[in-house]
């Protein structure tokens, strides 16, 4: 029995000479053999993790999802960006352009790390929604720009309820299945032609695309697609700790039957 023990150095003009370093990174978790060599690669699991941030965010569309996000990198290596027009304050309130009958002055503020100009690299891209995403043309244009700039590069793309429709407007959701808040389904499905939207969903999975329903699915979706990367029985611990008993069926959604919603398939 004998171990062999190659050094960094030595290992690294053998991935020169595989191909291996040109190889881009998987966005599915099934193993993929390189044509040249025959070689194994193993996906790569994500660290890298962004939230698309606008004024009038929907707070437990971001939240809720992070929070799961929190627990899991007390356990595994993860970074977080935080990404918005600017670098100021982003509010869930202080819209000028949408007001209410109680005229009230309640909400949160986030402070992005980084500008649409600025984001470093990212693994996966998650964009909640909120009122925000009724802002007249063209407010969400650096937004808009940013998904479908970036949509190639990463290993997922997540969205939590009418942030669906951002992904819709940018293009990336054309020829892809995906679901959305149902109490803004006409809104939202309008914003996506092309987009099969499912309607009697918790979540959707398309590829390397995952959307979910309002507010509080994306925490059901984050959980699912923890046990996607992860595995399941590290995402039901996540949920336990959270104290939260997340949907097992991504299909079990009864807001669609509470509006009388049907599934829009996609027409160019």
């Amino acid at each position: 029995m004998f171990h062999l023990n190659l050094s960094l150095k030595a290992i690294l003009p053998l991935l020169a000479l595989s191909g291996l370093s040109k190889c881009e990174s998987p966005s599915s978790r099934a193993p993929q053999i390189h044509r040249k060599t025959n070689l194994l690669i193993l996906p790569t699991v994500p660290t890298r993790f962004g939230y698309v941030l606008f004024p009038g965010f929907e707070a437990l569309d971001m939240f809720g999802s992070i929070d799961a996000l929190n627990h899991l990198q007390e356990l595994h290596y993860m970074n977080l960006t935080l990404i918005a027009a600017t670098l100021d304050p982003v509010y869930t309130n202080r819209l000028p352009w949408y007001t209410t009958s109680a005229n009230s002055t309640f909400g949160e503020a986030v402070l992005p790390t980084h500008t649409f100009a600025t984001a470093p690299p990212l693994d996966v891209l998650v964009i909640p929604g909120g009122n925000g995403l009724r802002a007249p043309a063209p407010i969400l244009n650096s937004a808009i720009d940013f998904v479908r700039d970036r949509y190639p590069t990463l290993q997922y793309l997540l969205t939590v309820c009418n942030g669906a429709g951002l992904a819709a407007r940018a293009g990336v959701l054309d020829g892809k299945s995906a679901t959305t808040n149902k109490l803004a389904w006409v809104e939202t499905v309008a914003l996506g032609p092309k987009v099969n939207w499912i309607a009697h969903a918790r979540w959707v999975t398309d590829g390397n695309i995952w959307t979910s329903a309002g507010v509080s699915a994306g925490i059901d979706l984050m959980i699912a697609f923890i046990g996607h990367v992860w595995g399941q029985d590290l995402a039901q611990k996540l949920a336990i700790g959270m104290e939260y008993t997340a949907a097992k069926d991504s299909s079990d959604d009864p807001f669609a039957a509470l509006y009388n919603l049907t599934d829009v398939p996609a027409h160019y």
